[in-house]
């Protein structure tokens, strides 16, 4: 019997502390809260944004003159160094003279017959004129004598035309630079038959490239936007709601971005627009020009010219891969005052580099997701590490 109370006062004892460690106060949390999700999250970016256009351009000497061979023959001598400078009035080539030195022998020959014919006809009629006067001779015979005259004096004319063409002829066989400038490869080399097809006519390109002209082609559209917001009141906008613009400096508005991605230093200006748009193609013709003084720039580059259409002030921009689009409308993850998530739709006005400009839904204030999009849901409490935007993605 003392046995079982023994076992009764253990269970007994055994039950209550049971019930001690159940009891709130007295028992340890055996789970643990769950961690927040941590998301990494960027502010608002407030900034005054330029709204570009950029469009593929092929590049231009100022002056882009072709050296021609104005006459046939055999080239015999280049007297310059392929792509280096030459001055106005230097002698580029040399096409064999001989056949015009004959030529010219020949219209010298010519004029001389010429003059001698026409001496004959003066004399015959000085002698005739007096004659005929006191009507020693008939009148006929006058006539005669002075339209030989005035056929030699023709004759002579004709003649020294021809002596002076064939001048300009063998003047042709040196070939001198018509401006100063960078001359490119020749066409053709000494001992070569040039001046008449096929054999080369250009025999080579002399640039001006202190100034060099960009050309490309843009869209009735462009076209039109460009003309509105070059040609619009220079006051800045007036608008209270979305975002303002204000006038776009002229040095900032057209800029050349090179092949290797870097952006030329100077800033260029509209040349000219074309007369008309290419009908085969719906697309104008637009010149600009950028000053070259270093000659970094040659001839047949392509390039993007980068036009700045209008400056946004104060304008608020976010990233990209923050923005999620269902159906055709846009949203933001935005962490609240209490780091719980919200989702906020945005109204967007401008794609700009990698970041988008915004028209509404945002404040400066607002913190937005940027990166696990996928990992938050509206009413989520997360712990969001505040992280700075990439410069690469802000480079706009």
């Amino acid at each position: 019997m003392k046995f079982i109370a023994l076992i009764f006062r253990g269970t007994v004892i055994c039950c209550l502390f049971g019930v001690i460690l159940l009891h709130p106060a007295c028992r340890k949390e055996a789970v643990k809260t769950a961690p927040l999700t941590k998301v990494q999250a960027v502010n608002v970016i407030q900034t005054t944004v330029p709204i570009k256009s950029e469009f593929v351009g092929q590049t231009y000497g100022y002056k882009d003159i072709p050296i021609r061979a104005r006459v046939d023959g055999f080239l015999t001598g280049l007297h310059f160094q392929e792509g280096t400078f030459v001055r106005q009035g230097q002698l580029l080539y040399t096409i064999d003279p001989e056949p015009f030195k004959a030529l010219e022998a020949e219209a010298m020959s010519g004029v001389a017959e010429a003059n001698t014919m026409l001496a004959k006809a003066e004399s015959d009629l000085n002698r005739i004129r007096p004659l005929a006067e006191i009507n020693a001779v008939s009148q006929s015979d006058l006539d005669a004598a002075v339209a030989q005259y005035g056929a030699a004096k023709a004759s002579l004319d004709a003649a020294e035309a021809n002596l002076r063409y064939a001048r300009i002829n063998l003047g042709y066989t040196n070939i001198f630079s018509p401006i100063t400038g960078v001359i490119g490869k020749t066409e053709a080399k000494t001992g070569e038959y040039v001046g008449r097809p096929p054999n080369p006519v250009v025999l080579n390109t002399v640039s001006i490239i202190d100034t060099i002209l960009v050309q490309f082609s843009i869209t009735e559209s462009d076209y039109l936007l460009l003309a509105r917001k070059t040609t619009q009141k220079k006051e800045p906008d007036t608008v209270t709601t979305g975002p303002r613009t204000v006038p776009v400096p002229e040095q900032d508005r057209i800029r050349l971005i090179l092949s290797d991605g870097s952006v030329f230093p100077f800033s260029g200006r509209f040349d000219f627009v074309n007369r008309q748009v290419d009908p085969t193609t719906g697309t104008l013709l637009i010149q600009v020009s950028f000053p070259n003084t270093d000659n970094l720039l040659r001839p047949g580059q392509f390039a993007r010219v980068q036009i700045v259409v209008e400056m946004v002030e104060d304008g608020l921009v976010i990233p990209q891969r923050s923005v999620r689009e269902l159906q055709g409308l846009y949203q933001v993850f935005v962490v609240n005052d209490t780091n719980a998530i919200e989702v906020r739709p945005v109204k967007l006005a401008a794609k700009v580099g990698s970041m988008f400009l915004l028209y509404s839904g945002l404040s400066p204030k607002d913190r937005i997701v940027f990166e696990g999009l996928n990992l938050v849901r509206p009413g989520q409490k997360v712990d969001p590490q505040m992280v700075e935007v990439p410069a690469e993605l802000k480079n706009f």
